[in-house]
């Protein structure tokens, strides 16, 4: 596997955070797929913890566990981002160059199931929203060997899911782009960007207040009628290895993410009124590539 692939694959395993709320799931910008170099299978796995928003536009923070893999497995490609697992089925040829991605997408959505957790106590009454499952697919596009060596990447694609489940019955489509550079083949920093655009279902549900959540929780009612893009955000991320070398073994990294949500999803009671426009994700912890 390039290093390029398998260090960004483990920054991120460091970084996201598996149990994390669904805001940081949407919000993370993918690593680009890995490409086999040296041939072979071959996995990175990571554990840590992350504080993240104790739901979408939240003024506070939660810790979570945090665990993401990535790896090649039979010549495809795979690699997990947050509650989602993204499936490469295009084998591209090795070395730098020009890349291309196509696959399937499948995710769990947790946002505000688990309301026991969250501090405020008018979202805590609005009550808890059923695990959304969705399915979808990914599209994109890399190129290594961008700027500063063979093995920098610069990677765009786009995403799509929508809930299976109705528990919010809509979509989310998030364009994501990324670029990855080796300071060494002990360190590496990636920089991220991305964007949700959502269905008019998902906003109704996770920002919406009906006129029976404004009666239990106190807060306005506020309802959102039609789809809008949701937030952007901007991520970095680092990664330095412990024992010589990205491309195996272990490994210790960490990030920050930015999210900043926009329009109608911004001026919801649940966002402007008792959270915040402006959120802040941190994470760390430690990767093994084998």
């Amino acid at each position: 596997m390039r290093l390029s692939s398998l260090a960004v694959a483990a920054a991120l395993a460091a970084a996201l955070p598996a149990a994390a709320t669904a805001q940081v799931t949407d919000a993370q910008t993918a690593p680009p797929a890995p490409n086999p170099d040296e041939g072979g299978d071959r996995v990175t796995i990571g554990i840590g913890a992350a504080s993240v928003p104790d739901y979408e536009g939240a003024d506070s923070n939660d810790i979570v566990p945090a665990a993401v893999a990535i790896g090649t497995l039979g010549g495809y490609d795979f690699f997990t981002r947050g509650t989602q697992l993204y499936v490469d089925l295009v084998r591209d040829p090795a070395g730098p160059g020009t890349k291309f991605e196509l696959g399937p997408v499948a995710a769990v959505r947790f946002q505000r199931n688990d309301v026991d957790n969250i501090d405020n106590a008018q979202v805590r009454a609005l009550g808890k929203i059923d695990v959304a499952y969705e399915l979808g697919a990914s599209v994109g596009v890399s190129r290594t060997g961008v700027i500063t060596s063979d093995f920098d990447t610069l990677s765009a694609r786009v995403g799509f899911v929508h809930d299976l489940s109705d528990a919010h019955g809509s979509y989310v489509v998030s364009p994501q782009i990324n670029y990855t550079t080796p300071l060494s083949y002990s360190t590496l920093v990636s920089l991220g960007a991305s964007a949700d655009y959502v269905g008019k279902g998902f906003g109704r549900t996770y920002f919406g207040v009906t006129p029976a959540g404004s009666a239990a929780s106190g807060l306005r009612t506020y309802g959102v009628t039609d789809s809008g893009w949701k937030n952007y955000s901007l991520s970095v991320f680092a990664l330095q290895s412990l024992t010589g070398d990205l491309r195996r073994g272990l490994a210790v990294g960490g990030g920050v993410l930015y999210s900043r949500y926009l329009g109608k999803y911004k001026r919801s009671p649940l966002v402007r009124d008792i959270g915040d426009p402006s959120t802040w994700s941190l994470a760390a912890g430690l990767t093994y590539t084998f």
